[in-house]
């Protein structure tokens, strides 16, 4: 069942394959991925989150964050940057600035996607690489981005052939080398699954003591009762059905779900119910009342002080892009 929370809210927040690039790059050579504020209006015009990622398919290199250490990349592993923050990918720790480090930015308003990067004089490269940012919603609720570090690193130094990371190196190379028709709609959908996988592989790395949504998404009852609130948000839930439902009495589903979340069940369930309308305010296609039908609210007035209060912004004020400054805090 946790996994159809996981998906449930993937579709929801709207994760989505957004730019593509490739790098052929023999040593030195550096390229720098900014600030997401720089790189959003440009790029993601409209996006609310940004996420960065690099699969190294031939050869090796470093991911450096701008305030952290070096991460060592063999060919078969992947970075994801959960959070889009910048940092630099180079042929050594220390190369960053000399050769000049090429901007992404640059690089994606010169060309069509697939960009391309090359630092090997025009020739295959020793390290390659496939890289590229997703776009989700972070507000106003996304437990999965405040539950995930701001890097992951996975993969399999061997190229992992067998798994679906090595897969998606292949079909990845195959669509920029022949540059076949539906290409970026491809490539964008290849990203998206990759990052699922990437997820799958956290998860399950994650220690038997963690906390946070995504260990909750783990446990049997909790991950029971996420996956009941997701399927069915505009349902009359009440702690005791879901507590029923999850295999648990009412206090070790109150006690357990707090624990591992961070808020009880009936908390979560009304901001995830936010959440829902927000992107289906976003979308634009539904009424006030259907929306309110959708999450469960009895009337459209209903919905509205609810949303108002909890959001920090009327509905129709947040259709119309309006965000408050700190969400989360009312959330």
């Amino acid at each position: 069942m946790a996994t159809d929370a996981l998906s449930n809210l993937l579709r929801t927040v709207r994760l989505t394959g957004a730019t593509f690039f490739n790098v052929a790059a023999q040593d030195a050579w550096a390229v720098g991925s900014p600030d997401p504020a720089a790189i959003l209006p440009k790029i993601l015009p409209g996006a609310d989150h940004l996420i960065a990622y690099h699969v190294v398919t031939a050869g090796h290199c470093f991911a450096c964050p701008l305030d952290a250490e070096p991460i060592a990349l063999e060919a078969g592993e992947v970075i994801v940057f959960t959070r889009g923050d910048a940092h630099v990918m180079s042929s050594s720790p220390d190369v960053r600035a000399d050769p000049p480090t090429t901007d992404v930015l640059d690089i994606a308003f010169a060309g069509r996607m697939p960009f391309q990067i090359n630092f090997a004089n025009g020739g295959p490269g020793s390290t390659n690489l496939v890289c590229g940012y997703l776009a989700c919603d972070s507000q106003p609720f996304n437990p999965l981005l405040e539950a995930l570090p701001s890097v992951i690193k996975a993969g399999d130094k061997k190229g992992g052939e067998t798994d679906w990371l090595g897969h998606f190196i292949r079909f990845a190379v195959a669509e920029v080398a022949d540059k076949r028709a539906g290409g970026d709609t491809v490539l964008t959908k290849l990203s998206e699954l990759m990052f699922v996988d990437v997820l799958r592989r956290h998860i399950e790395s994650l220690p038997a003591e963690n906390k946070g949504w995504l260990a909750g998404l783990r446990d049997p009852i909790v991950g029971r009762a996420l996956s009941l609130i997701h399927d069915k948000p505009a349902h009359d839930w009440t702690i005791e059905a879901l507590a029923r439902q999850s295999g648990a009495s009412r206090a070790v589903l109150a006690e357990r779900f707090t624990a591992l979340v961070g808020i009880p069940p009936m908390r979560y369930l009304a901001k995830w119910r936010m959440q829902i309308a927000s992107e289906l305010l976003t979308s634009g296609g539904a009424n006030m009342a259907r929306i309110a039908d959708e999450i469960g609210y009895e009337s459209e007035a209903a919905f509205s002080r609810a949303f108002k209060k909890m959001v920090g912004v009327p509905p129709s004020a947040w259709r119309l892009g309006a965000r408050p400054q700190s969400s989360g805090d009312r959330l």
